[in-house]
């Protein structure tokens, strides 16, 4: 999707920086030596006074300017569509295409489609159709359907092939992710914040709740048959780390577990990549995840998002630059972003 306006500044400094979240969204033009780049080309930045901005190659080619060699504007739009195209094969697959024939289907070597689905997507061709088929997976669990059903009806040619995806990425084992958590372990705190209270939980494999007002009541009705209970020190170190996360912000490895469709997950991989101190827009997200005209969707997965503060929903704003709504409440999105960006700054400053 296009940027009906173009807000001149925002894109200087998006060329300045080379971000390729910006690729397809403008194009640089420069006036000494008639040629325009998308944001993130490698060549030297001209002065400011000598860059004018369109919204597309064609936009600037009209105006008399030529392609830069170096970049390949003109490649992003083609790449993306590629990426696009990709995703509905994928997805109406019966059984995950190779990567060999997804990239002749869109035309394109085998290792540079790799490459540019990884780029947009944020995860491989072959990881995103296991994500599809362990999402159809879900579904028939949800529906009540034995393993066994499943296995074959989701497009696994061997229940090992399943239980390998399903501990991966699952989290949970397939029978306690279809009944509810049944069988698994789940600890939570109720914790005490700058921001007020917060229910911390987390499953042996990491954390798998993380919410502002959050209750045990409300955990129960996520997980009704796992076994739900106040933690005896066991997710302490956990629970610590991931506080410490809403007054002194800071990049963490720490482990979660959760679940939900390909493309909730896909967003919530995009919102962990969003440097700290730093947002993007519903928009920005969309793209990023391969799918332009996906905005208010994006909306609904940060919604859907079970751990905050760790996958940093709060980080995307709209696209006129204000907060857009947030679970927790715009006050605490606020400071949230206000705490990260002072921790941001303290880092450069160091």
């Amino acid at each position: 999707m296009l940027m009906r306006t173009i807000d001149t500044e925002k894109a200087w400094e998006a060329f300045a920086a080379r971000d390729r979240q910006w690729d397809g969204r403008v194009i640089g033009a420069v006036r000494t030596t008639g040629i325009y780049c998308k944001p993130s080309c490698p060549a030297r930045r001209p002065k400011r006074e000598n860059v004018e901005f369109f919204r597309d190659g064609a936009a600037a080619a009209a105006a008399g300017y030529r392609p830069c060699m170096r970049c390949k504007p003109d490649e992003v739009a083609r790449d993306r569509e590629a990426v696009v195209r990709a995703v509905a094969l994928i997805d109406r697959a019966e059984e995950p295409p190779r990567l060999g024939e997804l990239a002749a289907a869109v035309g394109y070597a085998e290792h540079h489609f790799q490459r540019i689905f990884s780029r947009d997507m944020g995860v491989s061709p072959a990881a995103y159709a296991r994500a599809v088929r362990a999402r159809r997976a879900q579904n028939q669990l949800d529906k009540d359907k034995s393993v066994t059903e499943v296995i074959y009806e989701a497009g696994y040619s061997a229940p090992s092939r399943f239980y390998a995806d399903a501990e991966a990425r699952m989290g949970m084992t397939p029978s306690a992710w279809r009944d509810g958590g049944r069988g698994e372990t789940i600890r939570y705190v109720n914790a005490t914040t700058p921001l007020g209270p917060m229910l911390v939980a987390a499953t042996s494999k990491g954390i798998c709740a993380m919410a502002f007002d959050g209750d045990e009541a409300g955990l129960r009705r996520r997980f009704p048959n796992a076994d739900v209970r106040p933690d005896d020190g066991t997710i302490a170190p956990w629970v610590t780390a991931a506080l410490s996360q809403i007054e002194r912000p800071s990049a963490h490895d720490l482990p979660i577990d959760v679940r939900g469709t390909a493309f909730q997950e896909a967003v919530w991989r995009e919102l962990r990549k969003i440097p700290l101190g730093q947002t993007r827009s519903y928009a920005d997200i969309a793209r990023a995840v391969g799918d332009p005209n996906a905005t208010r969707a994006v909306g609904t997965a940060n919604g859907a998002n079970p751990v905050a503060v760790l996958v940093p929903c709060h980080r995307v704003i709209r696209s006129d630059g204000t907060l857009g709504g947030y679970a927790g409440g715009v006050d605490r999105k606020r400071r949230l972003l206000d705490a990260e960006l002072g921790s941001a700054q303290q880092q450069l400053d160091i």
